[in-house]
């Protein structure tokens, strides 16, 4: 027993691992810190997303896996009220299709959504960020303006939108409903034409999220 008590006072450290999730707690300087698991970070986060022809879907995927295990994407169609307003973080994605138009620009569930059921929910504390899918060589007058319009409606409800916003360099189109002052409001993709650069913008756009304190 002396042995026992003698080994477990030299453990600075011992990890509890369950199916779950992984905590670590440390003893440093006497004090006892912890280490939020993947899983406990994704249960705290919303990624919702509509598509048409799956390259919002795909992209959602993207950036869902690199937040980590446990996070999946949604179809705002198919998304529960009530769990959705459990969440700290909310992720939106969506096409452009109806391109040029003040509102319903995505042509897909979201058109609906933004317009029935968001303008019910309370989201002032809550952090939302915003990504979409647009055509930037064939429609690059209105490249992912849908993703303006997640970024108005949601900000409207409360939500705080300074997260996520990111450079125009490197894209192609001449104007965007998304661009303000010269910065996306979210992250772009370009399936299209640039669907060689989406898994990297995708870890590139969650670390930055996370260095901004969204997660």
């Amino acid at each position: 027993m002396k042995f026992l008590n003698n080994s477990l006072a030299a453990v600075s450290s011992i990890v509890l691992l369950s199916s779950t999730s992984c905590v670590a707690f440390s003893n440093q300087g006497g004090r006892r810190t912890s280490v939020v698991s993947s899983s406990q970070l994704a249960a705290n986060i919303g990624l919702y997303f509509s598509t048409i022809g799956g390259n919002t879907e795909d992209c959602a995927a993207y950036i869902a896996s690199e937040i980590g295990d446990g996070l999946t994407p949604v179809e705002i169609g198919d998304a529960d009220i009530a769990d959705l307003k459990t969440k700290d973080c909310i992720i939106v994605g969506a096409p452009t299709w109806n391109t040029g138009a003040d509102t319903e620009r995505s042509m897909t569930t979201w058109d609906q959504w933004l317009y029935s059921e968001l303008p019910g929910l309370d989201l002032t504390g809550k952090k939302v960020a915003v990504f979409g899918c647009g055509d930037q060589v064939s429609y690059g007058f209105n490249y992912a303006d849908s993703v303006g319009e997640l970024f108005d409606c949601f900000t409207r409800q409360g939500a705080s939108g300074d997260f996520g916003k990111t450079s125009t360099d490197g894209y192609r189109h001449v104007e965007s409903k998304a661009e303000v002052d010269g910065q996306f409001l979210g992250l772009m993709f370009d399936q299209d034409n640039q669907n060689d650069l989406s898994a990297e913008r995708a870890k590139a756009w969650v670390a930055q999220l996370k260095t901004e304190g969204f997660m």
